[in-house]
């Protein structure tokens, strides 16, 4: 391996990383990146300051692209949600500490779909990898102040969506009971899991079967995941997994992953994704081919 492809390998990790959070989208990520190691492998060797210099390339890489996202995103079936990874994979890029993760939760993901691209990259670049204002100008080619005042206005934004307190650590049991409690078909023990304004989000993409629209409140929640989960429904397998830096059940049908379930919540669910468009699971199946293996079915 020359010097300069090392460079860029070791470079790797954090720009998916940086990609995924400006785009939401793992396919799209790895896609900018290798557009990234085609302008690197051109002017690579003459470059004084390589993270800087591959920071900006992916940046407005990302920019251009976020305009025609959002333009898809509106005919898009359904909600949409990101493109869930498996965050104990190295390659997908930094997310060692709590920051780290809570930079790559779905809802985040979902709610940095509100900001302006620029917003968004000041936003990204400033809270997920610590740049200063003074390197986020550079990245953007805007002033100092510009930079400020994109940040100020991504934080407002993102604070007037409401945010659920959530750990890995109490997040785990409570997925295990909540799935218990859905595939017994457990009404009344699943109700008493989840909060009175519990919201789900099923992203089908209008390829496989998913709610239209979300789903909001316990009764009709429970019994939506009753539905699918109960009893004589569903004849899958799961396993449990650290997807976006919480954990998540993966659900597998005949040996293919047919989708992803997080919850959210604080002591009682308050939110439940679940992804189920084949498209989305392509990276994370891949990922999960590739992994040692899973810690299990939750019970």
């Amino acid at each position: 391996m020359d010097h300069a492809t090392a460079v860029f390998a070791g470079q790797r990790p954090r720009l998916f990383g940086l990609a995924y959070r400006m785009l939401g989208s793992a396919h799209d990520a790895e896609d900018v990146v290798q557009d990234a190691w085609l302008r690197w492998a051109g002017h690579g060797a003459g470059v004084d300051n390589p993270a800087a210099w591959l920071t900006t390339v992916v940046t407005r890489l990302c920019l251009n692209r976020l305009d025609s996202a959002r333009a898809r995103r509106e005919t898009y079936v359904g909600p949409w949600l990101p493109e869930p990874i498996l965050t104990t994979d190295p390659a997908a890029g930094p997310a060692a500490t709590v920051e780290e993760r809570e930079s790559v939760s779905l809802a985040l993901l979902t709610t940095l779909e509100r900001l302006t691209p620029p917003e968004r990259a000041v936003y990204v670049l400033r809270e997920a990898f610590g740049h200063s204002h003074a390197e986020v100008a550079a990245v953007l080619d805007v002033t100092e102040a510009g930079s400020r005042q994109l940040h100020t206005r991504a934080r407002r934004h993102l604070a007037a969506v409401p945010t659920v307190s959530t750990t890995p650590a109490d997040v785990g049991p409570l997925l295990a009971r909540f799935v218990a409690a859905a595939r017994d078909g457990d009404l009344a023990g699943l109700e008493a899991l989840l909060a009175a304004d519990v919201t789900l989000w099923s992203d089908g993409g209008g390829k496989v079967t998913a709610a239209r629209r979300p789903v909001h409140g316990r009764e009709a929640v429970a019994r939506f995941l009753v539905g699918i989960l109960g009893p004589g429904r569903w004849q899958g397998t799961g396993a449990a997994a650290e997807v976006n830096g919480a954990p998540a059940v993966l659900a597998f049908l005949g040996g293919r992953l047919d989708g992803v379930m997080a919850v959210e919540g604080d002591g009682e669910v308050r939110a439940v994704r679940i992804l189920r468009n084949p498209d989305k699971l392509a990276f994370l199946a891949g990922q999960v081919s590739r992994s040692e293996g899973l810690s299990g079915r939750p019970s």
